[in-house]
This record gives structure tokens, sequence and C-alpha cells, in this order.
């Protein structure tokens, strides 16, 4: 119970010494105050010289020569004082007239100082101190500097400044030793947590001068109340648009709160001198009336703008010297399609050129309009420059010269006009998972603009975007990165779908900088998506149509439309592109030329509405070649007849050419031969793969078929061949004519008699003599009278041509006329069917054209050219 009375006792007692000393502390002013020590009953007047009050400025400059004076004449006066003396220390300021702290009554040490000296019973001591918070806000700094040196000199300076947290408690005092020089000053430095810059601090000073110990009474101080700015930074002075010349500078970055400034300048002209000194709270300040070849110096310095502050340092100071002709503005970066005027004031040897005599030129090669010039009072003319078009690079200037003259000279120094295209083109895309946005913009329209810098800027709204994108006040930088392409790419990454995003390009310059046009995008409207996955690609069985199928990718959740391209494939694939609209299909058909072919198919997909892009094209999917349908027709084949006469047989061998794949639909597994008589009726014949068959002719009438069969079956159309005896003759070509056009190519020609006869088609044979080589045919439609033969032809060896003719007798339905004829041909074949041989003959060389004309006729014998004609008829 005891010690708990005691403690609060304690406390108490604690709490009425923190009160006391925060009430009897001297408040630190933003100015600089005075520590004096002085005897007792002594005041301080008796030290200042007849007519200088203690609160004038001059105190300073005075006091030393004053003590000196006193201390000569004042031996009487202390004569009286003991050699151990107390001293009273008090502080005071130019603005008080008493000291502000006589601590007799109060207990305790730090408030009252002993001197046991005769040196400082006879003269005092006083010190000059400053105290403020640096700009960086974290050393607190009291600067003191002895006002009386001479009787020191040969004394030690050793000062330390004792400080409490803001929170003290009794004798929780901590301790620095200052920093003293040789010109008895010292600076001392407190360290202050920034949280703590609002709380009060008690300070106090002990001095020790030649084993001589000072003690100042308590100070009490609010760090945030006493700091002192760093000088304004970039001090920067140019002539604006309007003539006026414009001083500025950049606030102190550290400073917690904002600031005034204290400008003084001074101006030197051929025609004006004057000095000025002006208070402003922005970071700049315009002087009107400037006038070539003038000079200026300026400085700049800040102080805290509301509440208390010590004024900072003045900036380093800065000279500016007008040109003698003054452009306004004298360089000039704009857009293309903008309007800009340049003002120019001309002094020429000491004297201001009228404005109504000024021209402008463009380059010095291109003298501007004088409907452009304006006249702005005596001394100021404007040139204006409407819907401006981009600056073209000249070798190493990137700019236009815009030159202000005299009518009888221009000065060499020009304006600069830069103008830029800023049409950039932000290109936006979401790729197909939803969960980044990336854009891309190409740099093209503005290299020419050397030193610039660009910045993709960019504001989201809550939902979508407006009518017509305007730039947000508020916007944040997106960092982006060139290309190999040359294109800068920028992720947005996460993204919100159905937010607006509305971005343009900055471009920075030392001139100032320019917008692109802004442009908004929203995510979910330039989607990209995936490509349609598991693509398959089959001709489809029976029914012959390309079918094509994938699966819809699983974002977007839009509809989708669907376009597909295929093609044959190989090394260069001419697609072609069909389009699906139903959103829910996920197959399609189509006709193709070649079901036997293989087919390249790749499918992409793009948002039904048409928002966003088309996705990439999917992995390529190839049809497998496999039998579609049974074969469309079967081959079409021709006969060989040899009759042994010996025997009194007939031999048939049936010759005919592999089916290609569009008629086998697509391949062939083998071939049949079908037989058809009146006595044995029907049978058939497996010959496989081979292309030749033959068989034993017995019966009067004989026809014969030969199917194609694949894997799904036989074919259904066939060619069928009917053979009969006895035959009969039949008067039906007039003339037949062959004519080799090269070793490669004959041309035959034939023309009919009339007849009732329902002509079916043409059969032609040949053979190439003195080689071992099978009989050639050909199948010529029935309404052709020529036709152009493709093969081999030795123009020295006779080629034996046949030419048949397969029509149908319309007496008796069914029943098939065969008339062989057989001509012998060598470079030139010509003959004439006749039922006279030697009208034949007549006409064959009537029509034989002069080899004496024709290089190729040349060296032939055309009298022993072998021809026999031979004519019957199938009854």
């Amino acid at each position: 119970m005891t010690c708990q009375k005691f403690c609060v006792a304690l406390l108490h007692w604690e709490f009425i010494y923190l009160t006391t000393a925060f009430n009897l502390a001297y408040p630190i002013t933003p100015w600089r105050f005075k520590l004096s020590c002085m005897p007792p009953n002594t005041t301080y007047d008796f030290l200042l010289p007849t007519g200088i009050s203690k609160n004038t400025s001059n105190l300073n400059e005075h006091y030393e020569a004053v003590v000196e004076a006193k201390l000569n004449s004042s031996t009487t006066y202390f004569s009286n004082l003991s050699s151990k003396t107390t001293f009273h220390c008090c502080f005071w300021s130019k603005e008080e007239k008493n000291c502000s702290v006589h601590a007799d009554n109060i207990e305790g040490k730090a408030f009252i100082s002993t001197v046991n000296s005769l040196v400082f019973q006879q003269i005092g001591a006083n010190w000059n101190i400053q105290c403020w918070m640096k700009e960086d806000l974290k050393l607190f700094i009291c600067y003191m500097e002895s006002l009386f040196k001479n009787p020191f000199k040969t004394y030690d300076l050793k000062v330390h400044l004792l400080y409490s947290p803001p929170v003290p408690q009794k004798g929780s005092f901590q301790i620095v030793q200052c920093n003293c020089s040789v010109h008895d000053s010292c600076e001392c430095q407190v360290p202050v947590p920034t949280a703590k810059l609002n709380h009060t601090l008690l300070l106090y000073l002990k001095i020790m001068s030649g084993g001589i110990n000072f003690q100042s009474p308590l100070m009490s101080v609010q760090p945030i109340n006493v700091v002192k700015p760093d000088p304004p930074l970039d001090l920067h002075m140019e002539i604006t648009d309007a003539g006026s010349l414009k001083i500025s500078w950049s606030s102190p970055t550290l400073v917690p709160f904002q600031l005034q400034y204290q400008v003084k300048y001074s101006e030197n002209s051929s025609t004006n001198m004057r000095k000025a000194d002006e208070i402003v709270s922005s970071t700049s300040l315009l002087i009107d009336s400037v006038l070539p070849g003038s000079s200026y110096e300026v400085q700049v310095r800040g102080k805290r703008l509301d509440g208390p502050g010590i004024w900072g340092e003045w900036s380093t100071p800065l000279i500016f010297t007008t040109q003698d002709v003054i452009y306004f503005p004298p360089k000039i970066l704009t857009r293309v399609g903008s309007n800009v005027s340049i003002h120019c004031i001309y002094k020429n040897e000491n004297e201001i050129v009228s404005s109504k005599k000024i021209v402008w030129w463009l380059n010095l090669a291109e003298k501007i309009p004088p409907s452009q010039y304006t006249v702005l009072g005596d001394q100021v003319s404007k040139v204006t420059f409407p819907n401006l078009n981009a600056t073209r690079p000249r070798g190493k200037f990137t700019y236009d010269a815009v030159y202000c003259c005299n009518q009888q000279e221009c000065h060499h120094r020009y304006a600069e006009l830069y103008v830029i295209d800023v049409n950039i083109n932000i290109s936006c895309e979401t790729d197909g998972y939803l969960t980044k946005m990336t854009c891309r913009w190409s740099t093209n329209a503005i290299q020419s603009l050397m030193g610039s810098t660009l910045q993709l800027r960019y504001h989201r709204s809550s939902l979508y975007c407006s009518d017509v994108p305007s730039i947000h006040p508020i916007s944040e930088p997106k960092d982006c990165h060139l290309q190999r392409d040359g294109f800068y790419e920028c992720i947005f990454q996460p993204i919100f779908l159905l937010s607006g995003y509305t971005m343009w390009i900055k471009i920075n310059h030392s001139l100032g900088s320019l917008d692109s046009p802004p442009t908004c995008v929203v995510p979910d409207s330039v989607v990209k998506p995936l490509p349609p996955s598991s693509v398959k690609a089959e001709i489809t069985v029976k029914i012959g149509l390309l079918k094509i199928s994938w699966e819809k990718p699983v974002f977007p959740e839009n509809n989708l439309k669907f376009q597909i391209r295929y093609g044959l494939n190989g090394k260069e694939v001419q697609w072609k592109i069909y389009e699906v609209y139903d959103a829910k299909s996920k197959s399609a058909s189509v006709l193709v030329p070649d079901l036997c072919a293989v087919y390249a198919v790749q499918v992409r997909c793009q948002r039904l509405d048409g928002l966003g892009y088309w996705s990439n094209w999917s992995s390529p999917a190839y049809t497998v070649v496999m039998d579609i349908k049974v074969p469309t027709r079967g081959p079409e084949f021709w006969r060989i007849i040899n009759e042994d006469t010996t025997k009194k047989e007939r031999n048939v061998t049936l010759l005919w050419k592999p089916l290609m794949k569009n008629d086998s639909l697509c391949s062939v597994r083998k071939y049949v031969v079908k037989h058809h008589t009146s006595r044995n009726g029907t049978w058939s014949e497996d010959v496989g793969n081979h292309t030749k068959f033959t068989f034993l002719w017995t019966e009067q009438g004989h026809s014969v078929t030969v199917l194609a069969v694949n894997s799904i079956g036989a074919s259904f159309v066939n060619f069928n061949l009917t053979f009969s005896w006895p035959v009969s003759k039949v008067n039906t070509v007039q003339s037949l004519s062959a004519y080799p056009l090269n070793s490669s190519c004959v041309l035959l020609s034939w023309t009919l008699s009339p007849s009732d006869y329902y002509l079916m088609y043409f059969v032609t044979e040949w053979k190439i003599l003195n080689e071992d080589s099978e009989i050639k045919w050909l199948r010529i439609p029935p309404s052709v009278k020529k036709y152009y033969i493709h093969g081999k032809f030795h123009v020295s060896i006779f080629s034996p041509i046949f030419l048949t003719i397969i029509f149908n007798d319309h007496h008796d339905a069914g029943l098939y006329v065969i008339v062989p004829i057989i001509i012998s041909s060598s470079i030139l074949l010509l003959g004439t069917l006749l039922i006279s041989h030697q009208r034949m003959k007549k006409l064959f060389w009537e029509d034989v054209p002069n080899p004496k004309n024709c290089s190729w006729a040349q060296g032939l014998n055309f009298q022993k050219v072998p021809f026999s004609i031979f004519l019957t008829q199938n009854m």
C-alpha cells in the first residue's frame, strides 16, 4: 500500500515537472535568437552604445567593439564582485525587449548557469543561435556563433546539446556533441523520426570554453514548424508565346507542404535598368515588356506557405540574355492539321524595327504571303500557319526554319517549326482464353522527331466505351516493348472484359508533349478465339462429298461463324473458301471435282456478330483416298480379229486402257469380261488387272462387255461390242486424209456419204512399222470430222492408220455394223475412198502437195507408197 502511494506521488511529481518545463521552456522561433549570460543585477543595455537599441538588427555588428570599450573602462564597476558569481542566462530576440527566462526561483541547475571566472564576471557571454529542420525531415540542426570572439581566441570551445524524446521523463535527456569550427561557431544535429515531426522536443545547451561551463535555459520546439527548404531546382528562363520572360523552377521534392517563393531579379538593357523582389505561391513568374538585347539575373528561395517556417537558401544566380531578334515561341512542336502563330521583335543596330516593315520567310526559300501577317503594336509582328502538313526532313534538319526579316535583310536567327503526324493506330487483341489483351502500335509516323519518348497511357472506365473517346485527365502509363517487326507491344493482364480501355500515345519532347487521337477498346469486342479443334476431313462413301467436322472452342461463349478452306494437297495449295453461319453446326459438306485426290482442310472461327478477329487456322486435316462408289463406267475397249483359214477359227483379242481414278472411284480391283451368245447364253470371265483378253469366236453372233470392279461393286454403265457374220460391203466414207504436223502429232480428217444408219462413234487404229509394238487405237466422238492423234510417228517409216465406223442399223435394232478402212501413210497420208480403184488413185495424186514446195515431202517417192482399202458391212 505504501509503495502504491509512493508511485502515485512520484508520477504526480513528474507530471508537475513536465508541465512546468513545457510552460517555462523558451519556444524556438523560425528566426535567429540570442543566448546571453550576464552578472546579477545587470541588464544587457549597459553593453549597447548610445543610440543603438537592442531591438535593432545592427546589434551583432557593434557588439564586439562595444564590449571591448566597456572592458577597458569597467574595472571599478566589477571590483565589487566576488570571485564566485552566479550568472543569469536567458534567450531573447530582436522582437523582445527583455530576457524571456529568469530562473532564480526554479529548482534545478538546468535554468541557472554558475561561472567561476573573473573574465566572464567582467564581460559575460553572448551567442547568436538559429535552429531549423532540414528539408529531408530527418535532422534537426542548431547553429550557434559567439557574438564576442576576441577574449576567447585562446580557449577551446566545446558545445553539447541535450534533448529529450517527445514524451520525456525526468533524467531522460540524450546528449549529442556539436561540431565546432575555429571561428567559434558550432553546429548541432539531432535525429528526429518522421512520425514525431509534430511533437514537441525539449532541449538545452552546455557550453564549455577555456574550462568554463555555461548552461542555457530549457528550449522547446516542434520540428515541423522550423523546416528550412532547400533551394529550388531547375531554375529556367524563356520567352513565352506572349513575349514575356518566364522564370520557372521546380519545388524541392521532399517538402511535405506547399511553399511560397521569393524571387529577386535585375534587368539591364540599353534603355532600361531595374531591380525587383516578388513573393509568389506558384513555381513561375512572368516579367513583361521584354526587349531584345536585355540581360536578366535571377535568384529564388522558398518558405512554408501556410504556418511557421524558415526561408531557405537562395538558389545559384541564373543569367539570361535576350537576342537581337526575339521569336516567341522560338520553337514550336505541333501536330498535322493544326494552326500555329509565331511572334517576332526585331532589333537592328540598337533600334527596334517597326512591325509594319517585317516580312517572313520559310527556310529562306519561300516568302510567306503577307495575308498571313498580323501587326501587334509598333514592335511585334505575327505570322500564322494554317492547316499544317508534316515536316519533311532536309538532311540533318528535322524542322522548318521560320525567318523574321527586315525589308532589306534577314537576321541569321530563326524559329524552329516541328510538325509531326500523331495519328497512331492502336490495335488490341484479346486472347482466346480471355485472360489478357495485347495492344500494338507503330512509330513510323514520328520517327523524324529525334529526342522524343513515347508512352502509352490509358484510362479504364467501369463499363464499355463512350460514343466519342476523349483523353481522361486521370490516366496510367503502360510499359510497351519494341518488337522485331517495328511495332510496340503492350500486355494488359488481368483484364476486365466489359470495361472500356481508352488509350492514346503520349509523345514527350523537350519542346512539349503531344497526344495521339484516343481510341477506346472493350476487351470482349476484340477477342481472337482459339482455333477449332479435332478437325477431320473425309470423302463420304456413296454420296461423294468432302465432309469436314470440328469442335467449337470453349471460349468465347458467343455464337461463332466458321470458315473452311480446302484444296488439293501439294506444295502450293490453291485454297477455296466455304463459310458456315450456323453457330450450332459442327460439320459441313462441299462438292469437290476429284473424289479420288487427297485434300487438305483447315477451319477457323469468329464471333457471329462480326466483332473481334478470325482465329488462327486450325492444324490441317487430310482426306484418305478410298473407294467412294462403284466405277462410273467400264473401260473403253477394242478388238483385234485374227482369222485362221486352215482351222476355220477366229480369235478375238480385246484391248482396253486402265480406268482413271475419276472413273474407277477410286481404284480397280479387277476386270470382268461378260459374254453373250444366242446358243450358250451368258457367262463371265475374271481377268484380274490385265488389260488384254483373247477368246475364240465360234458363233455367228457374239457380244462382249468389259466390267470394272472395285471394293464397292461393278460398274453399271459399260461399253459393248457385237461380232457377227457374213460381212457385206458398205459405201460410207467418201474421203480420209492424214497430215503429220510433227513427229508427235498427226491430223486426221474425213468425209462421209449420206446414210440412214445411226452413227455411234469412230475408232482409229495405227501401228508403227518396223517396231515390235502393239496396235494403238482411239475412240472418236461421232460428231467430229477431224481429229488430232498424238503419239510417236517416224517421218521415214510408214504407219498404217485404220478408221472404223461404228453405227446402229435402224432397220434392225441392236445390230451393229463394223466398217474397216485401211490407209498406208508416211509423212503425209491422204486418200479418198471410192468404189472405183482407178478413180481413187487419180484423186490421191491430185491431192498430194507438190514435193518441190514442201520441205517435209522432198526426197520421198510417192509412187511407191502402198495403199489398200477394205470396205465391209456386217449384216
